[in-house]
């Protein structure tokens, strides 16, 4: 099979309408595009239309996830795969054989005629294509395009123009998530940083009105403030280290059942009452090797959901069990933990956006991406987190952690 084209079942293939190939030099390669490969070559090894290799896997221009757009030496539309004729709106048969330009009108984002700025049949000779951009369909539309010129020699005519056409909605999605970001950032900031800079202008101008305690209680709002910053920049670094896949796990051994208790008693302190609370860990646990700090942060962010959305006790189970990854001795290799309350849980169409981005369960504060990093963060210790309802009609999040012994330790 070669490149051929999508549309009316009378268009002509595209391996019906190319030339027939020159036979090819000793040790050079055939200047046709090879589907299996379709990559660029040296001169002399460059990419042209599909040939039988191509046949032999049985791969059609049709099957291909981007849009394919390929012209003749004489600019004449020879391939417009059917996801080019979805991107464009204009059918296979309509663009086969006529000319690139007006085939495909493309114009950059002044308006100007792209095909006439690259002029790619009449410009230098050196080129050998034009890099991904954003261009506009007729109607506005934006696509990102990218085009390979493929000659008979490195510096000779062109023999073809391979173009590929993606859609944008990917890379706006994307955008999108960034901008929420960033208004995200900027709102959860103004609040504390105009306490911060309130008060302390107070302070300094107006020192002497102030009695102790006055000048105490602004001090410890501005250190709350301050707290809050930092734990709003620091989940801004650990959301960058999890989308680049550089969050770094440092083990150590942890006692886990230990770790919430820390948490519970913390809760205690600050005024919730401690009969809210109820911790049952099953014995005898696997030893397990993580990063204490990062598994404090989970337990935080769980823990503080159960407290701020959930209602009634909030049960902290802390159990073994078996490893996401199974270990051939068939033993425990993981410990799991299950917070659960007793309130009116999570929707069930929601559960599914529970671990995205900017996810709230109620309009009671937060940034939306606490539980978003949680699951990062599990999932880096190699890791599972499940969301559903609990026995008492509140929400259940358990996660399950592996032994993750270290390997000199083994």
């Amino acid at each position: 099979m070669g490149v051929g084209t999508s549309g009316a079942k009378s268009a002509p293939r595209a391996r019906d309408v190319r030339d027939t190939p020159a036979p090819r030099r000793a040790g050079q390669h055939d200047d046709r595009l090879d589907v299996n490969h379709g990559a660029d070559h040296e001169a002399g090894h460059g990419a042209g239309l599909g040939s039988e290799p191509g046949d032999a896997l049985g791969i059609d221009p049709d099957d291909l996830p981007d849009g394919l757009v390929i012209a003749d030496e004489n600019g004449r539309v020879i391939c417009f795969n059917a996801a080019a004729a979805r991107i464009t709106a204009v059918p296979a048969a309509t663009a086969l054989g006529r000319h690139l330009e007006s085939a495909l009108p493309l114009e950059d984002l002044e308006g100007r005629r792209w095909w006439q700025l690259t002029d790619p049949y009449g410009g230098l000779a050196i080129r050998v294509g034009q890099p991904e951009r954003n261009l506009l369909l007729p109607g506005g539309r934006e696509v990102l395009v990218t085009a390979r010129y493929v000659r008979t020699a490195r510096t000779g005519p062109i023999r073809r123009v391979v173009v590929s056409l993606r859609d944008t909605e990917a890379r706006r999605r994307t955008e999108r998530s960034h901008a929420e970001l960033i208004a995200t950032v900027a709102h959860e900031l103004r609040s504390p940083l105009t306490s911060v800079k309130g008060f302390t202008a107070t302070l300094l101008a107006k020192w002497e009105r102030f009695t102790d305690d006055q000048k105490k209680l602004m001090l410890e709002t501005v250190d709350a403030d301050a707290n809050r910053v930092t734990r709003l920049i620091a989940e801004l670094l650990d959301i960058s280290r999890i989308d680049s896949g550089r969050l770094e796990v440092r083990r150590q051994p942890v006692d886990i059942g230990a770790a919430v208790g820390r948490h519970i008693q913390a809760y205690v302190t600050s005024g919730q009452p401690a009969d809210r609370f109820l911790l049952r860990i099953e014995q005898p646990l696997p030893p397990l090797w993580a990063d204490p700090d990062k598994i404090d942060q989970v337990l935080s962010n769980l823990l503080e959901n159960a407290v701020r959305h959930g209602e009634g006790t909030v049960t902290i189970d802390v159990t073994p069990s078996a490893s996401p990854r199974e270990r051939e001795d068939g033993e425990n290799a993981a410990t799991s933990v299950t917070v659960s309350d007793e309130g009116t849980g999570i929707p069930e169409e929601s559960m599914n956006r529970v671990f995205t981005r900017f996810w709230r369960g109620s309009k009671r504060g937060g940034t939306g991406l606490g539980l978003y990093i949680v699951k990062g963060i599990v999932e880096a210790h190699g890791g599972t987190i499940t969301v559903g309802r609990a026995p008492g009609g509140g929400a259940e999040f358990r996660f399950t952690l592996p032994v993750g012994t270290p390997a000199y330790l083994l």
